[in-house]
């Protein structure tokens, strides 16, 4: 399998994580964070460790790409897992692997939170308060989740934009989750190019990409994710969502469908790979 140069979690892999994580934290109390020396892309303030420590866990939840652990007292520790973070609950008699940046002690003492993140894009930020955690997402402008996508919504936004396709599915303020990978196999199922300008699309092509993009996260989601290079579970396993790839790093191979070469082109940054016989203007 051939990745692009940045590979992102995306939805799928972040609700993975939310749900592995889910039943090893809720109801636990965080007792303590250790902060290490290298700063992530948000710096970890020295006042929020003692305002967490004592704090049980109610929820764990996602919005977008974002972590959301919800604490007691409205605490909100939101964490990003960048490119290359990883979260996982470990034995605290395990050795600490290389950039590990925090770790987050919990009740009973038999286990911690850990924060892993080789090139520290990452972030973990403490919010206090509902309103603070709101204001945040509103300030990023955060689109609605695709589970939750209003076909009404999504016809007048995809009419409202010169730009084309792929390009407002990578928009996070369009629709939150959706990245590189599961864009290119949300258009190659719903049979449109990527390149289409998104204003142009019939009102059939469009309900095809919104069900598309549906499907196709919900598919990663079953799959625990896509494990291509760096993602890993919180216990260390793999996902399996690449082993059913049609065209993300698939360029140069025959199409599954019809057998043309699949082609790989440049939209908002990212490689591309598509059918050009399967998805058409």
């Amino acid at each position: 399998m051939r990745g692009e140069d940045k590979i992102v979690p995306e939805l799928p892999e972040v609700e993975t994580v939310v749900r592995d994580l889910r039943p090893h934290l809720t109801g636990r109390r965080l007792t303590s964070v250790q902060v290490g020396s290298q700063p992530l892309r948000r710096r970890w303030l020295a006042e929020w460790g003692p305002r967490l420590a004592g704090r049980r866990v109610r929820e764990v939840g996602r919005r977008g790409k974002w972590i959301l652990i919800h604490l007691q007292g409205e605490l909100h520790l939101v964490i990003h897992l960048g490119m290359t973070g990883q979260l996982c609950v470990m034995p605290v008699n395990e050795a600490t692997a290389a950039h590990t940046h925090l770790v987050f002690g919990l009740d009973r003492c038999t286990k911690e939170l850990r924060y892993r993140d080789i090139r520290r894009f990452g972030s973990a930020t403490l919010f206090e308060g509902q309103e603070a955690l709101d204001l945040f997402f509103q300030e990023s402008r955060l689109g609605p989740e695709p589970f939750d996508l209003d076909p009404d919504y999504w016809r007048e936004r995809l009419a409202g934009t010169a730009r084309c396709l792929k390009a407002v599915l990578l928009d996070q303020h369009a629709v939150a989750g959706v990245g590189n990978i599961y864009a290119d196999e949300a258009l190659f199922a719903a049979r449109v190019h990527p390149a289409a300008p998104a204003r142009r699309l019939s009102r059939t092509r469009v309900a095809r990409v919104h069900n598309a993009v549906r499907a196709t996260l919900q598919a990663g989601i079953d799959a625990q994710g896509a494990s291509i290079r760096d993602f890993r579970t919180p216990d260390g396993g793999y996902g399996s969502a690449q082993e059913r790839f049609a065209v993300y790093g698939r360029a140069g191979e025959p199409c599954e469908r019809c057998g043309t070469p699949l082609r790989r082109m440049v939209i908002a940054q990212r490689g591309t790979v598509y059918c050009p016989h399967c998805q058409r203007f």
